[in-house]
């Protein structure tokens, strides 16, 4: 059976899709992607289902080995070096791996997680309807943990279909966008424009159920504790010691902290590809401002099977080139013996009836 080997990978690597639905009233998170536009864009380029399950990369680097058949996949994601047997290939874009050759993939590069989709997604038992990995839950398939060296994803032969491209938006680079609250009467106009005026920085200490930030201290109103209440993805938490904690995608359902903001969907994945001490700063919007970015969001989703583009190959016959003459009639203005005059071509080659140059 085709499979793809995982020959070595780094920490906070996982399979991940599209997360888990419909059971938080039971407190089961969602988990999921991090960053879903990337995971999204990786199953196009295949034809999967946007949010089938694919590879999760961390920060660090990774190989995967195509055994007894080749696998066709696709990369996204936070930039990194990859090759496939020594050979150069890019991000956005699908590729075949050869039976026997390695994928191999560096360090991210101004981001914090990659995506590796295989043509006709990963299979595994779903759990709650979900193959996403959350460790601390034991839940997820086909391993139920973090991915490590020697694991097995099984896959099915490359097909004949063309490899093809994704064009998606250039990144930004500009705040983090927040709408305020739902507790954000429980610190004073003071903290909460100390809180959007700031720059943050993300701890090496988080993961993917929280990233704790670093930066000035917010103080509470009346203390850190409330009745606990229920948190979504992007709640910014702030505990007793008065560093913000932005909830991520193995959140806890409920939390007891009150939470300053909430980062709006679209902004949740820059969020979690700024790597730990890069500095970036928050900015609040209104509802209705959040609603409207919620929608093009969604339909930027939508449009990816718009954004696909077929790789036309060019082979270039170096040895060719090196005997034709594609410069044309070319002249040295510092030697003479270089200016010929072809008759006829006198206009084209910039020469005067004298044969030097006009």
């Amino acid at each position: 059976m085709t499979k793809l080997i995982v020959t070595s990978i780094g920490p906070a690597s996982s399979v991940q899709d599209g997360g888990r639905h419909g059971a938080q009233r039971y407190g089961l998170t969602e988990s999921g992607a991090m960053d879903r536009l990337a995971l999204a864009a990786a199953n196009t380029l295949l034809g999967n289902a946007p949010f089938a399950a694919g590879v999760e990369i961390g920060p660090f680097g990774a190989a995967f080995t195509a055994h007894e058949g080749a696998v066709r996949v696709a990369l996204t994601g936070a930039a990194r070096s990859a090759d496939i047997a020594g050979q150069p290939v890019a991000f956005d874009s699908s590729m075949i791996i050869p039976e026997g050759a390695t994928l191999t993939l560096g360090f991210a590069k101004g981001g914090a997680f990659s995506y590796l989709a295989i043509e006709g997604g990963i299979t595994g038992e779903p759990m709650f309807g979900s193959l996403a990995v959350n460790a601390r839950a034991g839940l997820g398939s086909p391993y139920p943990r973090a991915l490590q060296a020697g694991d097995e994803l099984p896959a099915r032969a490359a097909s004949a279909a063309p490899e093809r491209r994704i064009e998606l938006p250039a990144a930004t680079n500009g705040p983090i966008r927040v709408v305020l609250g739902p507790q954000d009467d429980e610190f004073s106009d003071e903290a909460k424009k100390l809180f959007l005026d700031s720059e943050w920085m993300i701890s090496a200490t988080s993961d993917r159920m929280g990233y704790r930030l670093e930066g000035p201290v917010i103080k509470h109103l009346h203390g850190h504790n409330i009745v606990s209440d229920g948190t979504v993805n992007g709640s910014i938490q702030v505990p007793g010691n008065g560093a913000p904690i932005v909830l991520m995608m193995d959140r806890g359902t409920t939390g007891g902290y009150p939470k300053i903001a909430t980062v709006i969907s679209p902004d949740l994945r820059r969020l979690a590809q700024t790597p730990a001490g890069t500095a970036f700063r928050f900015k609040a919007i209104s509802v209705v401002e959040a609603q409207t970015e919620a929608k093009k969001y969604a339909q930027l989703l939508r449009s990816l099977p718009d954004r696909l583009r077929t790789i036309e190959n060019v082979e270039l016959n170096i040895e060719a080139l090196h005997d034709a003459n594609v410069a044309g009639h070319a002249v040295n203005a510092v030697d003479a013996d270089t200016w010929h005059h072809v008759p006829g071509d006198s206009q084209e080659a910039g020469l005067s009836g004298s044969g030097r140059p006009t």
